[in-house]
């Protein structure tokens, strides 16, 4: 038997809760690892509080992250004690996640854990900040460089909107946050921004052309604010979309694309090959460090994950929240 959050549906309703599970019950796969960390994002949110359509079956652990120790393996990539690292791959909506002491997983979703993290940092990190260096990376393939001027980062306090700030500022950029928290503007600078407005100059329906402001933007929002977003793109610019904290929807002109030949790069963190997925470890790894970490992130227990889930929906967590599964 292990600890882990469970989420379950039936006629009693849509619940979540900490329970004690049977290794038996774990989905097929050919790793069994044992969890030392984990995560809560935004995604893992939605699936617990069920003010999402995240989870596609019936009991189900949460937990779109892992970092742990290699228990047992039918794999020929990893062998027993080994340090691995999960992002993505549908885990924690369509295969029981990290949210427990134990995960049963298709060791091609795996990769070594990177040399010079702990696991521990690597949740510090997690999907979020892999899924900033991600957005950092498409800037890069498009041609945005730090002579061009500034990048705008929106969703600015979430996990990764704090990651894309400080990755931007640490390899050259001059970056601009947006946030609805003035209040954590210092913060905002501390991570690398050299300058921070409000959500509201972005949030509300735009004009179709705006005044030319950013050489790029990592977008962590979605909905009339990447709709701002593009409108306010220089010649040639480029945003790398990766969130819809306000929306799916994308209220938006052809103006900026026909016009200013602006590219809009989607940023999928869940699919990425093997190699997309080493490449952006490493770029982070060689970013990162204590300082960065603890500024960006704090720790909980298991038994604290359904209430700070609940917060994180009302918008009252900044930054990253790391999951001791084992306490």
């Amino acid at each position: 038997m292990f600890n882990g959050i469970l989420i379950e549906k039936d006629e009693r309703g849509y619940r979540a809760g900490r329970q004690a599970l049977d290794e038996a019950h774990l989905p097929a796969g050919n790793v069994l690892v044992d969890v030392d960390y984990s995560t809560l994002n935004y995604k893992d949110g939605l699936a617990i509080t069920g003010k999402g359509p995240v989870v596609r079956s019936f009991p189900m652990v949460p937990g779109i992250d892992l970092a742990g120790v290699v228990a047992s393996s039918q794999s020929s990539a990893f062998k027993p004690g080994d340090s691995v690292l999960l992002n993505g791959w549908g885990v924690g909506e369509k295969h029981w996640g990290g949210l427990a002491q134990k995960a049963r997983l298709n060791g091609d979703w795996l990769i070594p854990l990177p040399a010079g993290l702990t696991a521990r940092q690597s949740m510090a990190i997690g999907t979020a900040g892999y899924t900033a260096m991600l957005a950092v990376i498409a800037l890069e393939k498009n041609g945005v460089t730090p002579d061009q001027g500034k990048v705008l980062v929106t969703g600015a306090n979430g996990g990764v909107g704090s990651f894309a700030i400080a990755f931007l500022a640490r390899s050259g950029f001059q970056v601009e946050a947006s946030t609805g928290r003035p209040q954590e503007a210092e913060h905002l600078r501390r991570l690398g921004a050299v300058s921070v407005i409000e959500r509201s100059l972005l949030s509300a329906p735009g004009r179709p052309l705006a005044k030319e402001q950013w050489a790029g933007a990592i977008d962590c929002v979605g909905s009339h604010t990447l709709a701002n977003v593009c409108a306010g793109l220089q010649y040639q610019g480029t945003v790398a979309a990766c969130g819809l904290a306000q929306g799916m929807d994308l209220p938006a002109s052809v103006a900026p694309f026909i016009l200013r030949g602006i590219t809009l790069a989607g940023v999928d963190s869940v699919m990425r090959p093997l190699s997309d997925r080493l490449e952006a470890w490493r770029r982070i790894t060689a970013l990162v460090d204590d300082e960065l970490l603890a500024g960006i992130s704090r720790e909980i227990g298991l038994g604290e994950v359904i209430a700070t889930a609940a917060s994180l929906m009302e918008g009252n967590v900044r930054g990253r929240i790391i999951v001791d599964v084992n306490r």
